[in-house]
């Protein structure tokens, strides 16, 4: 996960939008002049996707299921605002579960 980014509203022409700061497109490049959408999932939370231009055609359908199943995915875990950071701890649990288990090829 990436560091979170300050966002502010501005006029932009007739129209309003918002304002990100340039270390986000310094950290992310691949967004410059990507386009997306914003969807807002409850009165005090939206989400926005931001979609970079892809220059790579072979591995298309299979990016845009991957993207279909992402987006699937983030809407249903953002639904009931049950979303929670994985921790240390979690990770800890999870390692005893698998401690010993052995895969047969």
């Amino acid at each position: 996960m990436s560091n979170p980014y300050k966002i502010r509203s501005t006029k932009i022409g007739n129209s309003a939008g918002f304002r990100l700061p340039a270390e986000f497109y310094r950290e992310h490049p691949q967004f410059a002049n990507a386009s997306g959408w914003i969807e807002v999932l409850s009165p005090n939370t939206a989400i926005v996707k931001i979609i970079p231009e892809s220059a790579d055609d072979e591995d298309e359908e299979d990016s845009l299921m991957m993207r279909l199943f992402l987006d699937f995915a983030t809407t249903e875990a953002l639904k009931n605002n049950t979303l929670q950071p994985y921790t240390t701890e979690m990770s800890q649990a999870a390692h005893k579960l698998i401690e010993g288990v052995e895969l047969e090829e």
